[in-house]
């Protein structure tokens, strides 16, 4: 974040915050563990008591009692209306019945597609990553794709190394033309800086806010492509007092996610 006076808050807890409020009351949204997960648990904590969380190894519905340390954590289950599979979450997806999912990767350009599988050649690759487990299914089939990453060139890139997981492809009509759902896709992607939608038409990045202390200099610098910007940028909300209560004492009391900003 830029110079600014000293904040009763760090940059996990805010990219946390904000991607909770995205989070509407009795909308489905499959997450895996970490950022997502603390944002979907503050999300049920607050403003979206009805939210239901799945994960992609079967829970449905849990009330989550602590931070899950892998999807297929027993607590992934807890008070949840079903013990599923991971085909069950899949056929959900495709049903058209998961309203968000929130993904990771090691690159992404500006049409949100997202590469988790390699750096480099496909054959001989420099970095090798796990791949995209339900990541391209989830992407493909939910009716919007979010992220909460580091803001910097190598992982915001204008050509990826390999593409793992479908955003907007190369551009408007590319998602339908692949056979892919019309109407999904890439939503909001979070970052240390500031949050960034999708240009409507062009279906670009469009920064939408900055974070306090961010400039627009900040966050191109930190970008390897140019970005489309909204015409009324606005500052990002900080995180409220009962926000910071809740993820700090309920959500993530041992600071495994928030304690690494």
């Amino acid at each position: 974040m830029g110079t600014a006076e000293k904040r009763d808050y760090n940059a996990m807890e805010l990219m946390i915050c904000l991607a909770a409020r995205y989070l509407e009351d009795g909308s489905t949204v499959v997450v895996g563990t970490g950022a997502p997960c603390a944002a979907a648990m503050l999300a049920q904590r607050t403003h979206a008591p009805n939210l239901m969380i799945m994960f992609e190894a079967g829970g449905m519905g849990p009330l989550l009692p602590s931070m899950p340390i892998s999807v297929g954590d027993s607590r992934t289950f807890y008070k949840g209306i079903a013990a599923g599979s991971m085909p069950e979450i899949m056929e959900a997806c495709q049903r058209g019945m998961v309203d968000y999912t929130f993904l990771g990767g090691a690159q992404i350009d500006m049409y949100g597609n997202i590469n988790s599988t390699c750096i480099g050649d496909h054959r001989r690759p420099t970095v090798r990553f796990p791949g995209s487990g339900g990541a391209n299914d989830l992407a493909s089939l939910s009716w919007k794709t979010m992220m909460i990453t580091p803001q910097d060139r190598r992982r915001f890139t204008p050509r990826l190394d390999f593409v793992t997981t479908p955003g907007y492809l190369t551009g408007p009509g590319a998602r339908e033309a692949a056979g892919l759902p019309p109407g999904t896709g890439p939503y909001k992607v979070i970052t240390q800086l500031a949050v960034i939608g999708f240009d409507p038409e062009t279906l670009r990045m469009r920064v939408e806010s900055l974070h306090p202390g961010v400039t627009r200099e900040d966050v191109e610098r930190n970008t390897g492509f140019e970005l489309l910007w909204a015409e009324e940028l606005v500052e990002s909300r900080p995180p409220d007092p009962e926000e910071l209560v809740l993820l700090r004492e309920e959500v993530d009391p041992l600071r495994y996610i928030i304690g690494r900003a």
